[in-house]
């Protein structure tokens, strides 16, 4: 095989290197020593001809491997893989390189390759001790070397030389450079489907003079056009207030980049009492066709809409990226909304065998008073109605107490089990105050039923409850019990409230507004006078809210080991063993914010296995943004968030992380 011996001839050894530092060795000690002259030389002379003769059998091994590697081919096979026309390499797992192709020198003359293959050779080496079966396996990677893209694929045979315990693998680079750049090309013309929605186009036609109406509208329509064709779109007005628009996906990057300046943009168009125009902007390019991407951003753009508007989302392979969202919610005058849901709310109640409702996890007064609101309207049509409830604490335990005692409740509060026992799928199942899947009381029995009504506050997330056949979701509104109480205002039947159930309702908007400090809009003063009129007993209501001197002491202690982040946020950790953490962090973080210059405060605390977050705000900066990243939720002044697997320190950290990526994007 002249051509093989050849080839062999040009191998590449370590041999040459060891005999030019025998040389030089042999030199500097002739020089200090004139008498090893002579030795030197024979003894040279001897290490020249055992390499000769060390090559020649090496040569001999080689030609043995290769015929081993082609399985024992012709010498037209040989020939065809010295003579690849793609770079191919042979080598011993154990790092030694045995052969390398001409293409492959070649190829790679100008490219320090040394660390790609130690790199490849310990993949395969992995690979070869994770499979059992070890029988010409190959192995498939792509790797970027200089200016261009391979894909490598290793094959391997045991090495038979006697003990050897490692392998001979011949190791193929195919030049795929081309293929990914069209690959690339094709990712990038493929399109997003986005839908733009003038978030308060009513309240700006109500407040707007005759002569505003046409300069504001035109003025919001010009800059959404422009915006559009600034990343080479195309939009088109589907709706008076809805626009419907396409991107090419490397332009949506672009987008994301700029963080949706059309957001900042679309503020400066004001009415002359100062309201300003905002938007929701939700893009996606999830889905198989064109209809599939524009269903998947209208259920984006509901989740914007939920979040309290202006702000972007883009979904991508199942991924949500939010932008904006940092203005408070506007609160909406029309109570038409409130009319058709209490209507229809009626009409499924009608048509079912019986209610169930449930609020969140550890429940909170909102969540109860807002289900004994609509206890009440299913007893008032006739329909039997219980309540989950598995939440226990100083949160709630006055309150049920007291409630308990009365005859009629007696038997009205559920737990999971008994739920799961009672549910039939002509059930209908409200859920109140939370919209998340998983942060339900029960959420197994949003799979017995597919009747589920949703009334809730908070912005939503992207784990919400999809299937619901009716949502009342206003993220303005206070509390979920604002919201039951104007189902119950505006209800075609007369609903009569009990007066535990009017006091339910008073204190879940009492506490969700902090004494009417937070997140209070007119209809929320609305609200709480039409129960004032059900003759609510206030002073009973306040000392619900009673702290005992042991909770005070609490509290005080962690307001004074707050630390303070950027002169403005106060941290503070409460580290003991506590039931009712997630209540005391709440009071505290509360507490934090009546201290002067502070404009958000985070409390961490520890329940059983979780660690409880409870965020503050006065509006400055939107807490609901900051825990969000950390599997929370809330509103842009009251948020939370419950991690599991880490230390309360650890969360610390990460919480400053992300105050800081916080402020990073805002800037």
């Amino acid at each position: 095989m002249p051509e093989n011996k050849k080839k062999l001839d040009h191998l590449v050894s370590r041999t040459k290197v060891y005999l030019i530092i025998i040389a030089v060795i042999l030199i500097i000690l002739s020089v200090l020593e004139y008498r090893a002259i002579i030795p030197s030389i024979l003894l040279y002379i001897l290490v020249i001809l055992y390499t000769i003769w060390s090559n020649k059998k090496r040569k001999a091994e080689i030609s043995n491997k290769i015929n081993e590697l082609t399985l024992n081919v012709d010498k037209a096979a040989q020939s065809t893989i010295i003579n690849s026309p793609f770079p191919l390499v042979i080598a011993e797992t154990n790092g030694n390189i045995i052969w390398k192709s001409s293409k492959f020198i070649s190829e790679f003359a100008s490219i320090d390759i040394g660390n790609y293959l130690i790199d490849i050779i310990k993949e395969l080496k992995m690979q070869i001790e994770n499979n059992k079966e070890v029988n010409d396996t190959a192995i498939y990677e792509k790797m970027h070397i200089g200016n261009k893209t391979y894909k490598i694929i290793g094959e391997y045979i045991k090495n038979k030389e006697k003990e050897s315990k490692e392998y001979i693998a011949t190791i193929y680079f195919l030049d795929e450079t081309d293929y990914e750049e069209l690959l690339e090309k094709y990712e990038n013309s493929k399109i997003g489907v986005g839908i733009i929605v003038i978030d308060n186009y009513e309240e700006i036609m109500q407040r707007a003079t005759a002569e505003e109406k046409a300069v504001i509208t035109s003025k919001i329509e010009k800059n959404i056009y422009d915006w559009v064709n600034r990343y080479k779109g195309i939009s088109i007005k589907s709706e008076r207030d809805i626009y419907t628009c396409i991107f090419e996906q490397r332009e949506i990057e672009e987008i994301k980049n700029s963080k949706f300046e059309i957001l900042d943009e679309i503020k400066e168009i004001k009415t002359q009492d100062k309201l300003q125009s905002t938007l929701s902007i939700a893009i996606s390019e999830d889905g198989e066709t064109n209809f599939e991407k524009y269903k998947s951003a209208k259920a984006v753009i509901d989740i914007a809409l939920g979040r309290g508007g202006d702000q972007a989302i883009v979904k991508q392979n199942g991924k949500y990226s939010f932008f904006g969202g940092r203005t408070l919610e506007v609160e909406k005058r029309t109570k038409v909304k409130a009319r058709i849901v209490s209507q229809a709310l009626e009409e499924l109640i009608k048509g079912t065998s019986n209610v169930i409702i449930m609020g969140h996890t550890n429940s909170d007064i909102d969540a109860m008073g807002a289900s004994m609101g609509v206890y009440r309207i299913a007893k008032t049509l006739n329909t039997n109605a219980y309540i989950v409830n598995e939440t226990v604490g100083t949160s709630l335990d006055i309150f049920i107490k007291e409630v308990k005692e009365n005859k009629e409740y007696a038997n009205i509060f559920i737990d999971k089990n008994e739920a799961l026992s009672i549910i039939t799928p002509n059930t209908l199942l409200v859920v109140v105050d939370t919209d998340k899947k998983n942060y339900v009381e029960a959420p197994e029995l949003l799979d017995k039923t597919d009747k589920i009504v949703v009334i809730d506050h908070h912005r939503r997330g992207t784990d919400y409850i999809e299937k619901s056949i009716l949502t009342f979701h206003e993220v303005y509104a206070s509390s979920a019990c604002e919201l039951v109480t104007e189902l119950i205002e505006y209800s075609e039947k007369d609903i009569k409230l009990e007066k535990t159930e009017v006091e339910a309702l008073y204190a879940g908007i009492m506490m969700d507004t902090k004494n009417f400090t937070f997140k209070t809009g007119v209809r929320t003063f609305e609200a709480a006078a039409f129960l004032r009129k059900c003759g609510v007993d206030i002073i009973k209501v306040k000392k619900w809210f009673q702290s005992d001197l042991q909770t005070y002491n609490k509290i005080s202690e962690i307001v004074a080991d707050a630390e303070i982040l950027n002169g403005t946020i106060a941290i503070s950790i409460y580290n003991k063993e506590d039931s009712d953490a997630n209540i005391t962090c709440a009071k505290a973080a509360d507490e934090l914010l009546t201290i002067s210059n502070i404009t958000a405060s985070f409390v961490i605390g520890k329940m059983g296995d979780q660690i409880c977050i409870s965020g503050r705000s006065i509006g400055d900066i939107n807490v609901q943004l900051i825990l969000e990243k950390l599997g929370g939720g809330g509103h842009i002044t009251v948020a939370g968030a419950q991690i599991e697997g880490m230390t309360q320190e650890e969360v610390k950290q990460e919480l400053i992380n992300r105050i800081n990526e916080y402020f990073t994007e805002v800037s």
